[in-house]
Order: structure tokens, then C-alpha cells, then sequence
């Protein structure tokens, strides 16, 4: 598997439903603006509509950080469309408005290197862009390991606390949480405390 972090996202331009409608997006169009991509196996499954779900859940939150939310699968936009009209309830994904987009052609999914290429189909892979287009941070998971969305959110304040404030953020680090400097006596003033 490529590890694509400190490296520039892989850019694409796909079909993508946004609000009900049919629209072209780019992610350099998100330049200026943090990003979370993810991956999902496809439309009208299992485990997939619990997480479009949760994203849905914690959206107000990656907006207060000002991240962009961008979901991804092989499926065609008719079928996100469709899916998008069926309700919670019976399986769907009624009420989720960030854009899904269409990989139709998988090349999305092969250039973030989580496409399974004999069952065509992309891994649950997650990717946190920066405001430069950079990777930032990445996980996949297989198929049946549904991912943990405040998970997503905790790495996002971290790493724009580290960007705000120089300093880094240490294991389990939770937002208002101690941080620590990026040198020997930074560790050690941060254990000594």
C-alpha cells in the first residue's frame, strides 16, 4: 500500500451528487480549505450506511474546523442519488448532505491505493488533507471494520493546533488538552508535570 502522507493528495475530477444535484467536483477546488476524503465499498450495503451516518452526525463540527467532508465509492452518482432518496430506516442515507462522488472507473480508489482490484471495489480508507493539498493522515480499513468518525475529528484539531501553535500534540492528546514542544526538554517538562 502507498503511504501518502507529507505527500500532495492525488487530484480528481469526478460526478459527484451534492444537496440532490448533479455536480462536477475537483479537489483542488478545495485548496485553502481542509479536507476529509474517505472511501467506502459501495451503495445500499451494511456497514457503509452507519458511517455516511456518523459523518453526517459530527458535520457540523468538521464545519467549525473548516473541513470539507467528501465521501467516495465505485458506485455511479444515479445510484449515490438513489440511495440519497432511500430512508434511514430502510437502509439508505436519506438526510446526508456532504457530496459523494462517483468512481465509477475506480481511478480515484487506484490512485489512493485502496481499490481491491479483484473485487473492484475501495477498502474503508480515510485520508486527512491540509489547507496545501497535503496528506496529512491516512488509515484504511477492511471491509467488514466500520472506522471511528470523532476519531477523525480529534486529528483534525490536532493538527490544527499544531499548525496554530508550534507545538505538538502528544498520544491521546484531546482538544484543551496539554501540548507539548517539539524538543528534549519540551518531553521532559511535559512528563514532569
Amino acid at each position: 500500500m502507498a503511504v501518502l502522507v507529507n505527500k500532495q493528495a492525488p487530484d480528481f475530477s469526478a460526478e459527484a451528487v451534492v444537496k440532490g444535484d448533479f455536480k462536477t467536483i475537483r479537489l483542488s477546488d478545495y485548496r485553502g480549505k481542509y479536507v476529509v476524503l474517505f472511501f467506502y465499498p459501495l451503495d445500499f450495503t451494511f456497514v457503509c450506511p452507519t458511517e455516511l451516518h456518523a459523518f453526517q452526525d459530527k458535520l457540523d463540527t468538521f464545519q467549525r474546523l473548516h473541513t470539507e467532508v467528501l465521501g467516495v465509492s465505485v458506485d455511479s452518482a444515479h445510484c449515490h442519488h438513489a440511495w440519497l432518496r432511500t430512508p434511514k430506516n430502510a437502509g439508505g442515507i436519506q438526510g446526508v448532505t456532504y457530496p459523494l462522488i462517483a468512481d465509477i472507473n475506480k481511478t480515484i480508489a487506484r490512485d489512493y491505493d485502496v481499490l481491491l482490484h479483484d473485487a473492484g471495489i475501495a477498502l474503508r480508507g480515510a485520508f486527512l488533507i491540509d489547507k496545501e493539498g497535503l496528506v496529512q493522515h491516512q488509515t484504511v480499513n477492511n471491509l467488514p471494520l466500520g472506522r471511528n468518525v470523532d476519531e477523525l475529528v480529534r486529528l483534525t484539531e490536532s493538527l490544527q493546533f499544531t499548525e496554530e501553535h508550534g507545538e505538538v500534540c502528544p498520544a491521546n492528546w484531546q482538544k484543551g488538552e496539554k501540548s507539548m514542544k517539539p524538543s528534549q526538554s519540551g518531553l521532559q517538562e511535559y512528563f514532569g508535570n
